[in-house]
């Protein structure tokens, strides 16, 4: 049965691999992006969420069978938290109700292996505690010190832990609103290309997330994982984080954290 799903950063790299992969599975997909997507709104912003969450709720007629949050910045940009969180978080909380009309709805956020490395604590409980004006001043402090390379880690980190305690919170759970998140390791895109042609930084990055099974992914093969997730025969698996990193968790973390 064809479901209805949205999938913020649809226009390229995974989110776009998602896009394609769910149409041939039959399932019409709501794509939001900057451009060249069904709905083009602009994430970093609070005017931009409300935007595509009101277009959303529109063109679904209020009832939404999945998310697919896939939409992120990489690089030390002031802009970072507020698309990789808040874009995530305030889309997911403002599509509630209409997640809840569905028989079998479904969160999945795409985090990162690099949610487990070293981040700002005091970043993470900032977006955490959703005060915009600290992360602002925060964020613009990392960068003036340096520290700019921490925003993504931090970003991520808070998007695990707001998926993990949302997942049991009332209103989710016991409306059948399964959240999940899908943490990939390197994967072979717009937001790596750069990285991975640079031999200094592959080499770097190679230490940094050691992939022994198969080596760097494909979007599509992201893609693949998010079609499990987004199943109606999915049904008791919620607040978890699967790594799809071809075991660069495994090897980098003790065997007993699990």
């Amino acid at each position: 049965m064809s479901r209805l799903i949205v999938v913020t950063g649809s226009a390229s790299g995974i989110g776009a691999a998602v896009v394609s992969h769910l149409e041939a599975l039959g399932d019409r997909v709501i794509g939001v992006d900057l451009a060249n997507a069904t709905i083009c709104a602009d994430l970093s912003s609070a005017e931009g969420r409300a935007a595509a969450v009101s277009e959303v709720l529109s063109q679904s007629g209020g009832v939404v069978d999945a998310v697919v949050t896939c939409a992120g910045l990489s690089g030390p940009s002031p802009l970072l938290p507020f698309v990789n969180y808040f874009g995530t978080t305030e889309l997911i909380e403002g599509l509630r109700s209409a997640l809840a009309a569905s028989a079998a709805p479904r969160v999945v956020l795409i985090g990162s292996i690099s949610g487990t490395q070293p981040s700002d604590p005091a970043l993470v409980a900032a977006l955490l505690g959703e005060d915009e004006a600290s992360v602002a001043s925060l964020t613009e402090a990392a960068i003036a010190d340096g520290r700019g390379t921490q925003l993504y880690p931090s970003s991520k980190s808070a998007v695990t832990q707001w998926a993990r305690r949302t997942a049991v919170s009332p209103g989710w759970a016991d409306a059948g609103i399964a959240i999940n998140v899908i943490a990939p390791g390197v994967v072979l895109s717009p937001m790596t290309a750069g990285l991975v042609k640079d031999p200094a930084m592959k080499k770097i990055m190679d230490a940094a997330v050691p992939m022994p099974l198969h080596g760097y992914a494909e979007p599509e093969d992201l893609a693949r994982v998010v079609g499990c997730f987004v199943s109606p025969e999915l049904t008791h698996v919620t607040g978890q984080v699967l790594y799809v990193d071809g075991g660069a968790e495994a090897t980098l973390r003790p065997a007993d954290r699990f």
